[in-house]
């Protein structure tokens, strides 16, 4: 559900290509409006059924045929600000909506690590049974999902995983590529939020399919990022040395930022795939060749929590 977002068709092609190694008669089903017809026929074109469903019509939400596993990747973040209404719609109102008609299945939600509070640097991130707190009405609607869903896994038995995420990184978005666009181009970089956490895209999806194993009532929750406090300056210089072009600071780093502790996920599920330093080489690359991106910038700088 949502397999029109940033992660979601690779995420549909991964599971795809796992169901077909494993074997057996197993179908891949993405649900999305699917605005763009071009990512809905390379979805066909891999093997996955396409549904296009407005999941906010509750209609055509239990129209949707049953199955045995979930992904939710649904989540509305940018221009949370503006429309606040439709935010907690979006982040709270629907997943509980899901989790009441696939009460019968087993669900991977994602959430975000937004759901914490700023935290000192040197603390490693929060880790999840820190107490949340979120800041702004995005990151409140996000931990609204977290209860609601929670309030049904126990009232329906549904086994659960809650998914953490902060800060995927693929070739087309990240905040690795907001860096590097930005020393690339000689824009200033705001260090205010002067460390992140950030994780290749296809290690959170493998993640993301795996964590199914994990799913119980109450449900089960997974900080999902890499396993470094990455300083934001060390990555505009070490862009700046690809590049060959100094990178240009705007402010100080404060001495909290918005970070998680994965170690549970990685000893879980074994190291990432992809390292960090092997990201920064690829999207060096990417920005040096002018590679396409999807134009959404994460933010990450935004401490306020107004997306």
């Amino acid at each position: 559900l949502g397999a029109g977002g940033k992660m979601g068709p690779s995420l549909c092609k991964l599971a795809r290509r796992a169901a077909d190694e494993a074997g057996g008669p197993k179908r891949v089903l993405a649900v999305s409006r699917f605005s763009d017809a071009g990512l809905r026929r390379s979805l066909d074109e891999a093997g996955v059924d396409t549904v296009a469903c407005d999941l906010l019509d509750e209609a055509a939400l239990d129209r949707l045929p049953d199955a045995e596993n979930i992904l939710y990747l649904v989540g509305m973040k940018f221009g949370a600000a503006a429309r606040e209404a439709e935010t907690w719609a979006v982040n709270a109102w629907l997943p509980a909506r899901v989790a009441q008609r696939f009460r019968d299945s087993r669900l991977v939600i994602f959430s975000s690590g937004n759901v914490y509070p700023l935290v000192p640097v040197a603390s490693g991130g929060c880790k999840e049974t820190d107490p949340p707190g979120p800041v702004g009405e995005y990151a409140q609607s996000v931990l609204a999902r977290e209860r609601l869903v929670t309030y049904f896994s126990q009232k329906h038995k549904t086994p659960v995983a809650i998914l953490r995420l902060n800060y995927a990184n693929d070739l087309r978005y990240g905040v690795l590529l907001d860096i590097a666009q930005k020393v690339y181009r000689g824009e200033p970089i705001d260090l205010r939020m002067g460390y992140v956490n950030v994780v290749w895209q296809g290690d959170a999806n493998a993640v993301a399919l795996r964590a199914f194993v994990l799913a119980a009532s109450p449900p089960c929750v997974l900080n999902l990022t890499g396993p470094e406090t990455v300083a934001v300056r060390e990555l505009a210089e070490t862009f700046g040395e690809h590049f060959g072009k100094p990178p240009v600071f705007d402010g100080v780093e404060a001495d909290t930022a918005l970070l998680s502790n994965a170690e549970p996920c990685w000893r879980q599920f074994g190291p990432p795939t992809v390292s960090l330093q092997q990201m920064i080489a690829w999207m060096a690359h990417w920005v040096e060749i002018g590679g396409p991106t999807l134009g959404k910038p994460t933010r990450y700088e935004v401490r306020d929590g107004r997306f």
